[in-house]
């Protein structure tokens, strides 16, 4: 299936004609694809995450600087490199930092983290994932020896963009940062929710238009799932079957693409991810983040926080991912050119 050279409004009727149907022949495409770049290796990433303090007002998120019910933290220095320590002793060799936008984390401060990892586990990848920054600020960033950035565009249609933030958060400065961080450097990551309030199947058309036109290294799709303290609270979460049609397309438009198969997936279906991986995702990211904060760390509700979410589960993960009919490879995983 070449969906590379579909239109806008053929690729909106092929996902209308999807919804509802078996679409295991998509899936298995899907894999195909993943297979013959990645094999069937299912890369796991150690995900840290430093600071749930965030100066932005992202409607959907649990964690924004509106909500007042946040018992808020943020990982000092120390307490970042034991979680380094403990992943790399496990196996771990791409640690995933990610956080709100928090200010404390300045400059100095965030630079003086990724230089001393980097000097500590030269052999590892360093991600980001800690919002819209300045160009300056990436190049410092990655000059101090990160390597990869995820940013989730999460809509691609300016006007959905602006019905799911407020006014100082824009569609355009979000693009910005994207071509910013590719032109310095980074391996980026974009991505986007699917069945997020208000969304159209043709703003996903967009969002598979925007990532050809950006073709990032990696591309992190997840469910919309509502959080009890915003304003979406009573809106559906986005379904299982769509997520997975959006994460077959994209493998099928970027072949060479890393995918999460996200928490988000395996928070909404008991096998979610394992289900992501069979649709073409090859990206697990177990947390390696102290057991007493990953609770509020709560993006949306009913986060699995436990089990083999948790890198003290990795033996059950491993297992799973060996019934879904792949092996896990917790070397760096890097982006196949």
């Amino acid at each position: 299936m070449k969906i590379s050279t579909l239109s806008k409004d053929q690729l909106a009727l092929l996902i209308k004609l999807l919804i509802g149907n078996d679409n295991q022949d998509l899936f298995r495409e899907a894999d195909k694809a993943r297979r013959e770049v990645y094999g069937d290796s299912v890369y796991l990433r150690g995900l840290i995450e430093i600071s749930n303090y965030c100066k932005s007002d992202c409607y959907y998120c649990g964690i924004s600087c509106t909500n007042k019910n946040v018992n808020r933290y943020r990982l000092s220095k120390k307490e970042i490199l034991s979680c380094c320590k403990n992943g790399y002793n496990l196996g771990f060799r791409t640690f995933v930092m990610q956080g709100g936008e928090d200010n404390f984390y300045n400059d100095e401060v965030f630079c003086d983290i990724i230089y001393t990892i980097r000097n500590t586990y030269p052999d590892c990848a360093i991600t980001l994932s800690v919002g819209e920054k300045s160009y300056s600020t990436y190049k410092k960033y990655f000059e101090s020896g990160a390597n990869r950035y995820l940013l989730r565009h999460e809509t691609a249609n300016a006007e959905h963009f602006a019905m799911l933030h407020p006014k100082n958060q824009t569609f355009e400065n979000r693009r910005r940062c994207l071509f910013d961080l590719k032109e310095i450097g980074f391996q980026v990551g974009a991505g986007f929710m699917v069945g997020s309030p208000f969304q159209k199947i043709e703003y996903l058309v967009e969002d598979l238009f925007f990532l050809k036109e950006l073709s990032p290294q990696m591309v992190g799709i997840g469910p919309f799932i509502p959080q009890k303290d915003t304003r979406f609270k009573d809106f559906k979460s986005g379904s299982l079957e769509l997520t997975l049609i959006m994460i077959s397309l994209t493998r099928l438009m970027l072949p060479n693409a890393l995918i999460p198969s996200t928490t988000a997936l395996g928070s909404i279906a008991k096998n979610g991810r394992e289900l992501g991986l069979q649709a073409g995702a090859n990206i697990v990211m177990p947390n390696l983040s102290p057991q007493e904060k990953r609770k509020d760390y709560a993006l949306y509700d009913n986060k699995a926080f436990s089990g083999s979410e948790a890198a003290e589960g990795l033996e059950i993960l491993k297992k799973q991912i060996l019934n879904a009919g792949y092996r896990t490879d917790m070397s760096r995983g890097d982006y196949a050119k």
